[in-house]
């Protein structure tokens, strides 16, 4: 999951760093396909300037940048100034000039008005502090006619989480998610996000769910290690395990997964949220 606005310590912690890092290869894998959704519900041109908000370690920033070519210019935003180093060295790799890092709030963008032909955000916007206020930020930041593009989760009943942050629930007890805390779940109510983009004046605001890959290239012990690594906003939840019972939990978890496997992958499948507005 990516970041921005998300205050608590954690987002960009040592712990989650060293999974981005061990996992990148895979993580990137299992998420190409929402990206990719993402990209091609935006409809990115040549030469368009874009604005990826919440973009941790660079997607679907770097795809964008691909996108618009040598004329265009993509920003990737984020909290995180960590996860934005991770975000400058992927776009090095790939040799792109188009392609900037801007650590920052988007409750405050230190953007001139008029200044993105175009905003994105993958797994975020669901983690603003104020959503509306952010989203008026965004389309103060946008020119005339600017579309902002948005995926969030669909519902929490879904092969990924049941699997996983479900199971452990089971045993545990209690929330699963901590009251007025981060929610990646907040905006799977069909119509939420749409109604906070036209409180925010956008109008031509389209919304749809969707069912698109979410496939881990490897072993259920691995995407169950990245998942408590990455998953912030389950961390509550994941103290709350005495370090007795892990051992029936990870087994069963792996159980769970089992059902998914395809030769050497794990093909979960993930629900998302598509929404978009113009100015």
């Amino acid at each position: 999951m990516s970041t921005s606005a998300k205050e608590e310590p954690g987002w960009g912690s040592q712990y989650r760093l060293i999974a981005t890092d061990k996992w990148k290869a895979k993580s990137a894998a299992m998420g190409k396909a929402v990206t990719e959704a993402l990209v091609e519900y935006a409809q990115p041109r040549p030469g368009m300037r874009v604005l990826d908000l919440a973009s941790g370690t660079g997607e679907p920033a770097i795809t964008l940048a691909m996108r618009v070519g040598a004329q265009g210019q993509v920003t990737a935003l984020d909290l995180s100034g960590d996860l934005l180093e991770i975000a400058r060295g992927r776009a090095q790799e790939r040799g792109l000039k188009n392609f900037s890092t801007r650590q920052a709030d988007a409750h405050a963008l230190p953007f001139p008005d008029a200044s993105f032909d175009l905003a994105t955000s993958r797994f975020g916007v669901m983690f603003f502090r104020d959503v509306v206020l952010a989203l008026r930020e965004l389309h103060r930041a946008l020119g005339n006619g600017a579309r902002a593009c948005f995926l969030v989760w669909g519902s929490i009943d879904q092969p990924y989480w049941q699997t996983s942050m479900g199971i452990v629930q089971k045993h545990v007890g209690g929330l699963m998610l901590q009251p007025g805390g981060h929610d990646p779940f907040r905006f799977a109510m069909p119509g939420s996000l749409s109604a906070q983009l036209k409180s925010a004046g956008f109008r031509e605001v389209h919304e749809e769910t969707r069912t698109v890959p979410w496939t881990w290239p490897g072993t259920p012990e691995e995407v169950w290690e990245q998942a408590r690594a990455v998953s912030v906003p389950f961390r509550p939840l994941l103290d709350r395990v005495p370090a007795d019972l892990w051992p029936r939990i990870n087994a069963e978890v792996y159980a769970a997964m089992g059902q998914y496997v395809q030769g050497e992958s794990i093909a979960f499948g993930a629900s998302v949220v598509l929404a978009s507005g113009s100015k």
